[in-house]
């Protein structure tokens, strides 16, 4: 089983709970605006890798991933766009005894998505934008299977983060992260609510690719936008839910 990946990380603090390897795998169906790999977007563009040969590497760090309740992320780009792939990896970690988790935007369909989930113990769902017209502003494509994920999820009582990048003037706009937080409010299997300032360190490879800046002048969030954010986001503590 073959795939295309963009990159590895062996010792992610980031990505799930505890020590993590972090494959970022290559091939991306949205063009978020404030995208920071965009390097990402095209499949082939990635080295095309065996799952063996990953597993290879991934057992390396296993010690350091059971110290610390880590386990295996597969990220993107989407992780979800070479599902086959992932599935394959996915079970090979799981008969090594290794925490799963998946990192995707929810651009997916239902039927295979459950298949991809059947192998996977934590979800980090990048909610982008929680209107649909907003959301199809900034990465191109509908938010409707990201929130229908998300309902899946909690029917099936399934462990997941809910992430939201901020980037003022657009994702950061009082009435929205309300109606987010109310959408969450309706969420039970919530563990851990994201809130990610947008940066530009990736703004480089927008120009070595000669694509146009999408967000000229934007700067990153203030530390009190941040708090703002997270104020309004985080639901009761009755939830138990907390921000990083």
């Amino acid at each position: 089983m073959k795939g295309y990946i963009h990159s590895v990380e062996t010792c992610g603090t980031v990505d799930g709970p505890g020590i993590r390897f972090v494959v970022f795998m290559q091939g991306c169906p949205l063009r978020c605006q404030y995208c920071h790999n965009p390097d990402t977007w095209q499949l082939k563009d990635g080295k095309e890798t065996e799952v063996e040969e990953l597993m290879k590497d991934i057992r390396k760090y296993i010690p350091y991933m059971k110290f610390s309740n880590g386990g295996v992320t597969i990220s993107g780009g989407e992780a979800t766009m070479q599902k086959d792939f992932v599935i394959e990896l996915l079970k090979r970690c799981k008969e090594e005894g290794i925490h799963t988790a998946i990192d995707t935007s929810g651009f997916v369909c239902l039927e295979d998505a459950k298949e991809i989930l059947a192998y996977t113990d934590l979800v980090l769902l990048d909610i982008k934008h929680i209107s649909a017209e907003k959301h199809l502003q900034i990465t191109g494509v509908s938010n409707e299977w990201t929130l229908q994920l998300a309902k899946y999820l909690h029917e099936q009582k399934i462990p997941f983060w809910i992430r939201h990048v901020l980037v003022p003037g657009i994702t950061d706009k009082t009435q929205d992260l309300q109606a987010l937080r109310a959408f969450i409010n309706t969420i039970s299997s919530v563990e851990k609510v994201e809130v990610l300032p947008y940066h530009t360190m990736g703004k480089y490879k927008w120009e070595k690719l000669g694509l146009p800046e999408p967000l000229p002048g934007v700067k990153p969030p203030t530390e009190e936008q941040v708090k703002r954010a997270e104020q309004i986001l985080v639901p009761r503590v009755t939830n138990q839910l907390v921000v990083s």
